[in-house]
């Protein structure tokens, strides 16, 4: 087994540290809720505007495939020290973005032409500070602190993912530029945190990887891109996280959507699915509040265990269920137990990360979870169509026991002799 270098604690003294912490959870929250409020309403905007759900999703569909690709390769100059200055810059362009955006719609009717490109830029501009973003908390704060940091970060997005629909749902009846307003304000609070942020956000000089020559740069980009890859092919408990996100990722999309579907099917109709949403978000935000005391003092292969056998139940159980409450009562336990187990991999995946490997390997990562949970509306949809939704929620607690017994052979011997130092 080959380990790497384990990311180093901040060298900034702690008062500064806190300071950093707080500014960048205030950044990312903001960036959350903006996006949410937004998001949530653009496919609104696009129908209301005679658009066809085709166009509205060949809109979703461009602005994803912009995410995969220039993630990776955001990351590559931020690995290289300019982490803060990405970060500022894609904030500052998505507020441009989206300041356009509120001005268009407050005008009139809004060609799609310019709508789709001032969302793309935007899509464009966010993917790279989400990538740069990523491996933030392995400047900022000591190694001992990055479980309730992450689990903080968590709760932040979790609690925007509750909040932002419905503060866009009531901004978009008052005018339809305002969701837009409060997406461009919030981009530009982001960009003044992480601006506000005292350390550099950056690995020491001899951390970086070396640039390429000018005549070489693109190749030399291209293939730094992929140094995360390397690291995980070559790290096996970065394998092992992988893997388990990814599915987990996925099939609680695939769970989601099924259960959309047995509701539709039981003649239920938007109410209850909301129900079902406000309590599986009210349940991920308690269970990202919960999962720094829930991992404490406990290896990552020591929570990583028990909470994907934890998973199997609830799923087993969906098969059963009629009533909404039902529905989100147990969509909730699934999303109460995920944090816990999220926290403590990827505050190992910090630690094991070197400084210089930190946005392209947590790239890597969550463009994999990305990707299948993308892939999982339409599979579930499929299963649903063709056996119905029961036999798909007995599909998913399936894989999830086939996952929760991989982790069981799996985890105690990757992680063995990794974790001594977290205890």
């Amino acid at each position: 087994m080959t380990h790497s270098a384990p990311a180093v604690a901040s060298a900034v003294p702690l008062p500064y540290a806190r300071r950093d912490v707080r500014l960048f959870w205030w950044a990312g929250t903001c960036d959350a809720l903006g996006s949410q409020t937004a998001g949530f309403v653009l496919p609104l905007l696009l129908l209301s505007l005679g658009r066809s759900p085709a166009e509205v999703g060949a809109v979703a569909g461009l602005s994803a495939a912009a995410t995969l690709v220039l993630g990776p390769l955001a990351a590559v100059p931020a690995d290289r020290g300019a982490r803060k200055q990405v970060m500022v810059g894609a904030a500052v362009v998505s507020a441009g973005a989206m300041t356009g955006v509120t001005v268009a719609v407050a005008a009139g009717p809004v060609p799609l032409a310019v709508l789709l490109a001032a969302v793309l830029v935007e899509r464009c501009a966010s993917a790279c500070y989400e990538a740069a973003s990523l491996g933030t908390v392995a400047f900022v704060c000591p190694p001992e602190e990055h479980r309730r940091v992450l689990s903080r970060l968590q709760a932040g997005e979790r609690g925007a993912l509750v909040v932002g629909p419905a503060l866009g749902g009531l901004l978009f009846a008052v005018g339809a530029w305002l969701p837009f307003l409060v997406d461009a304000l919030s981009y530009a609070v982001a960009a003044g945190g992480v601006r506000a942020m005292r350390s550099d956000l950056a690995p020491r000089p001899e951390q970086r990887p070396p640039a390429g020559t000018p005549r070489r740069a693109w190749r030399a980009l291209f293939a730094e891109a992929g140094a995360g890859v390397t690291l995980l092919r070559r790290e096996p408990f970065l394998r092992l996280a992988l893997v388990w996100i990814s599915a987990v990722n996925a099939l609680l999309v695939a769970l989601y959507y099924t259960t959309v579907f047995a509701l539709q099917g039981h003649g239920r109709g938007a109410a209850p699915l909301g129900l079902v949403l406000a309590l599986a978000g009210a349940a991920g935000l308690a269970g990202a509040l919960a999962a720094p005391r829930l991992a404490r003092r406990h290896a990552a292969a020591s929570v990583l265990v028990p909470v994907s056998w934890l998973l199997v139940p609830p799923a087993v159980a969906l098969t059963v269920a009629r009533d909404a409450w039902q529905f989100g009562l147990l969509f909730g336990l699934l999303c109460f137990l995920t944090p816990s187990a999220t926290v403590a991999l990827q505050a190992r995946i910090i630690q094991l990360t070197p400084p210089a490997l930190q946005a392209r390997t947590g790239t890597v990562l969550a463009t994999a979870s990305g990707a299948a949970a993308a892939l999982s509306p339409a599979l579930a949809g499929l299963f649903a169509d063709r056996a119905g939704a029961g036999a798909t929620f007995a599909g998913c607690a399936v894989l999830l026991a086939v996952l929760a017994l991989y982790v069981t052979c799996v985890a105690p011997r990757r992680t063995r002799g990794t974790e001594e130092e977290t205890g």
